[in-house]
């Protein structure tokens, strides 16, 4: 069972033993629509099931049961366990989740696996590049879904923060946020995105490129727990929540904290996106 990364030769040796594995190419570029599908026909782990941020893994903003806001609104559990049951994805399997961009998109699969009460999910260490860097095989085209099956909802293993209750806990030590941005945008000194610049006030910043090395794997525990130990000063770890734009490039940081033994902390999935969509919402620059 891999409930936070398998390696590449992991992830062979369950395949050569034939366990119930499921692996997803959650492949995606914001600013280029449609080019995670181009780069998954082009290339992808045999029998990878395509999961696009946009169409698998977020609500349609209209969307009555969406479960946050946002520019990627997370859809309802019952929604995304439907998904997942018409994909064959079954509550026996293992999960691994795998992008091109640095964890960002197989992370947001991570989480919301653990958010439906999967624990047995993980995240390729490095993503593809590592992956053909240990001589992994490819194939292109498309992969079909292992048929039907039902995927039963049980008690989330991981934590949703609302925008209240963010509101409600500014400035207080029940709540520590960290920002995922880069720094630029955390400063408000561009925004590409959202029709507000800045940050949450109160808000620390840690960019989540940080969490890894230049391989594109996670650093070891110690380095993470050494970062996050000075990012946070006296804070509790337990207090942390993460965000970021739209709740997706938060969750390397998610993943960094509990791999350095400090626990699986809080997602604030609307982040800034919903954050600053209101007015009337405090702001913060520099």
């Amino acid at each position: 069972m891999y409930t936070t990364l398998i390696s590449a030769q992991q992830l062979r040796g369950l395949q050569d033993a034939g366990a119930p594995c499921m692996v997803f190419d959650c492949s995606f570029e914001l600013m280029q629509a449609g080019a995670g599908d181009q780069q998954y026909e082009q290339s992808h782990i045999p029998g990878a099931v395509r999961a696009d941020l946009e169409r698998h893994l977020s609500a349609a903003k209209t969307a009555s049961d969406a479960a946050s806001g946002g520019r990627h609104p997370l859809p309802s559990r019952e929604s995304f366990a439907a998904w997942l049951g018409s994909i064959g994805f079954g509550n026996h399997m293992q999960a691994v989740a795998y992008d091109r961009q640095g964890a960002v998109y197989g992370g947001r699969l991570w989480w919301m696996l653990k958010w439906v009460g999967h624990e047995n999910v993980a995240v390729l260490d490095g993503g593809l590049p590592v992956w053909l860097a240990s001589g992994g095989a490819v194939e292109s085209g498309l992969s079909g879904a292992l048929g039907t099956t039902r995927f039963a909802l049980s008690e989330p293993r991981t934590a949703l923060v609302t925008t209240d209750t963010v509101a409600r806990n500014l400035g207080r030590p029940q709540q520590s946020l960290i920002d995922a941005r880069g720094a630029p945008r955390f400063k408000g000194e561009v925004e590409p995105l959202d029709p507000v610049a800045g940050h949450i006030p109160g808000a620390l910043n840690r960019p989540f490129s940080l969490n890894f090395d230049a391989s594109g794997r996670f650093k070891p525990a110690s380095e993470l727990k050494a970062e996050f130990a000075s990012l946070l000063a006296l804070r509790d770890p337990a207090t942390v929540v993460h965000h970021c734009g739209s709740g997706v490039s938060a969750v390397p940081n998610i993943i960094a904290m509990e791999l350095a033994g400090l626990g699986r902390t809080a997602l604030y999935a609307g982040s800034w996106s919903e954050w600053c969509s209101d007015p009337a919402r405090p702001v913060a620059q520099g």
